[in-house]
């Protein structure tokens, strides 16, 4: 590859209006999930569960992005995103924007998901729609089961104010004495070990926050009741750690989660009807400011949909994808020229969920646990499921006395907790467990099996687009590659030891290695293609797309006369169709019932020979190129490389899911015209041949 800067033409403008706010850009992401719940083509819990992804991600978003924003009016260094806004103008455009998302999220609540649910039978009733005998039967469950579990906490002199847990749904309550009328103010915490919907019949329920609200004067016997509201506290939730100093990292991990429950809060949500006196205590006792209040008339805390996706509606959700079984992955798998025997013949690419996680990934982890010739397995883990079959196998090879490496990334978000678990148990089983580069996180998914075949050793590998996480590859669109070519073999055998040890990776054959290599490498293959002007091509997917130098990179392509053509589901930073900077970039987004995560990058006409196409653990961002372990690894088959140039044509051929970007940095959702879902097609196609000899 050529140097990356020799960039033909002119530099682009460095204006910061070239770029998109990346906040602001989230929140249109969040928008697009809202208006995909709106689709009247979705089932009612489908469009339950977009709203509970919604709620997931707005509580993320104030933990960590707002949060950190926060973080830097604190600090006496101002640091301009890259749009020029100050933390404080960012944080003003979040709250602006959000009331307004906010808003619609109301409506689509009252008009839409509550009359929806009803009409399946199922209903979430408000108490005062009870009558006197559900009241009566209900004041008679609630002291049976929920009255034991509750602690009403007094603020006066003698009682500060109590701690209020990230996230935790809470009620404040205003009481009278009627001895000496002095007015108090008291705290009761929702119980979190019960279900949000609390069952007043076959189908109807009630929010457990509305059952202990109505029966408050329980609590309180002597007292007169006053003003009540539902409030829940936002804290920052990132971690800070110190990892050069910290002589154990998963006890430094730790110590770090028991701090992130008292992180200074950053968010304060109210429900409808809080007396001014009760929200300034709020505000006051948590040294919040007026802007960080946000008043709602929806229940708090909507992840709660979770609980309602999972009712027991018949034909009430979309059926799940297809999950067909890779014809490589076809038994058996224990005889001569079995699974491997196949895997050392040609490169095997599937992609989930259309064809199966469990019965491709998981089968190749657990046939290498078993087999007598395999001597040792290394593996990555980011994020796993709860009861992760890879895991167990894992734990199998190493009391099999095979050699089984884990790099385990104690430091993945809202995680870290499951993953020190993980860690743990693998310890305990004699695998080798590391916890990755001292400074980075280990983002890159990759196994290696090490298998004895005659008189020599021969690597098979895996490298994935997505986590080794068998519940999330039933809903996250990704790519697996499997390839027994020695150059990958070797490669991933310098990574592994450069994730172990104290080594760095030398020169790499196959494998393009973030932080360092990365970069530099997309900045080439993008200055390559901006060279042949008009004849070049660039085309990506990816999750999001914020890095500067690399946005720059694509200006100067398209300056150049160079199709851009991206596919970015979440945030995006690049403005596309300005006249004389990015009039030659489109830019997509697609949003539907499976997330979209594989990553994936073409350098050239794709239905050329010479096209350069690469798969990739890496969104492009600087978190992605800088401060992660990352691969990006080239698809070289003719047969996968068709494959992957028909999928991501199919991609551009969506109007059913898809969103298209404008100048001015405005998504506007495509005219559906012929219908095409992409997500529908990949479901429906037959098991494609995956690399079968002879197919």
């Amino acid at each position: 590859m050529q140097d990356p800067l020799e960039f033909p033409g002119p530099e682009p403008s460095k204006t910061p209006d070239r770029f998109s706010n990346r906040e602001l850009s989230w929140i249109d992401f969040a928008s697009r999930v809202l208006e995909v719940a709106a689709d009247p083509g979705l089932s009612i819990l489908d469009r339950w569960r977009f709203v509970a992804i919604f709620a997931t991600g707005l509580d993320e978003f104030f933990q960590v992005r707002v949060a950190g924003l926060k973080d830097q009016l604190l600090s006496a260094v101002t640091i301009l995103s890259p749009d020029g806004l100050s933390p404080r103008g960012q944080l003003k455009a979040i709250r602006a924007r959000l009331r307004e998302v906010l808003s619609e999220l109301e409506r689509f609540y009252a008009d839409t998901l509550l009359p929806g649910l009803a009409s399946t039978g199922y209903e979430i009733l408000p108490l005062a729609e009870l009558g006197s005998h559900g009241r009566a039967r209900l004041a008679e469950e609630f002291e049976r089961s929920v009255f034991p579990v509750l602690t009403p906490l007094s603020v006066d002199p003698s009682h500060p104010f109590p701690y209020i847990s990230n996230l935790s749904l809470n009620l404040a309550v205003e009481v009278r004495d009627r001895v000496d009328r002095e007015v108090r103010f008291a705290r009761i915490k929702v119980p979190s070990n019960f279900p949000r919907l609390f069952p007043v019949s076959k189908n109807g329920f009630v929010l457990i926050e509305d059952l202990v609200s109505t029966f408050l004067h329980r609590l309180f016997p002597g007292m007169e009741i006053g003003e009540s509201a539902i409030f829940r506290v936002t804290r920052n939730a990132d971690l800070v750690l110190e990892e050069g100093e910290a002589d154990d990292l998963l006890a430094a991990v730790e110590t770090e989660l028991r701090r992130r429950r008292f992180g200074r809060a950053v968010r304060l949500e109210v429900g409808a009807g809080a007396s001014p006196a009760i929200e300034a205590l709020l505000i006051e006792e948590h040294e919040l400011h007026a802007d960080d209040v946000y008043h709602s008339q929806v229940p708090l805390d909507l992840s709660l949909a979770w609980e309602v996706y999972k009712l027991d509606i018949e034909d009430a959700r979309l059926p799940a994808a297809a999950g067909r079984i890779p014809e490589a992955f076809l038994g058996p798998f224990d005889e001569h020229g079995g699974l491997f025997g196949r895997l050392a013949v040609r490169d095997v690419l599937v992609h989930h969920p259309y064809e199966s996680f469990s019965s491709s990934v998981e089968v190749f982890v657990s046939t290498a646990a078993k087999d007598p010739d395999v001597l040792a397995i290394k593996q990555t883990l980011y994020r796993t499921s709860g009861d992760s079959a890879i895991v167990h196998s894992l734990i199998e090879a190493a009391e099999a006395g095979k050699q089984v490496v884990v790099i385990v990334e104690v430091k993945a978000r809202f995680d870290e907790l499951a993953n020190i678990g993980w860690a743990r148990q693998l310890e305990e089983a004699g695998v080798h467990v590391v916890y990755g580069v001292v400074g980075l996180k280990t983002h890159c998914k990759a196994v290696m099996v090490v298998r004895r075949e005659g008189s020599a050793l021969r690597r098979y590998c895996h490298l994935g687009t997505g986590n080794y996480n068998a519940r999330t590859a039933r809903i996250y669109e990704d790519f697996g590659f499997f390839t027994a070519r020695d150059e990958f073999g070797r490669d991933l055998g310098e990574v592994f030891n450069y994730l172990t040890g104290f080594s760095r990776p030398g020169v790499l054959d196959k494998l393009i290695v973030a932080p360092g290599e990365l970069r530099t490498a997309l900045l080439s293959l993008i200055a390559e293609e901006t060279r042949k002007g008009p004849e070049g091509r660039i085309a990506f997917k990816v999750n999001s797309l914020v890095d500067p130098e690399v946005i720059d990179a694509l200006y100067l392509a398209s300056d150049a006369g160079v199709p851009v053509v991206g596919i970015v589901r979440g945030i995006c930073s690049l403005r596309p169709g300005i006249d004389g900077l990015s009039e030659g970039i489109t830019i997509r987004s697609i949003v539907g019932p499976f997330l979209e995560h594989s990553r994936i990058f073409l350098f050239g006409d794709p239905e050329s020979e010479s096209a350069r196409i690469y798969l990739s653990s890496a969104d492009i961002m600087q978190r992605n190129l800088d401060r992660r372990v990352e691969l990006m690894f080239p698809i070289e088959d003719p047969n996968l490389r068709r494959q992957l140039a028909s999928t991501f044509k199919l991609y551009l051929l969506d109007d059913s899911n898809s969103w298209s970007l404008g100048p001015s940095g405005t998504w506007k959702r495509r005219a559906k015209e012929g219908g095409i879902s992409v997500q529908a097609e990949l479901d429906r196609r037959p098991a494609a041949s995956r690399g079968v000899p002879g197919a």
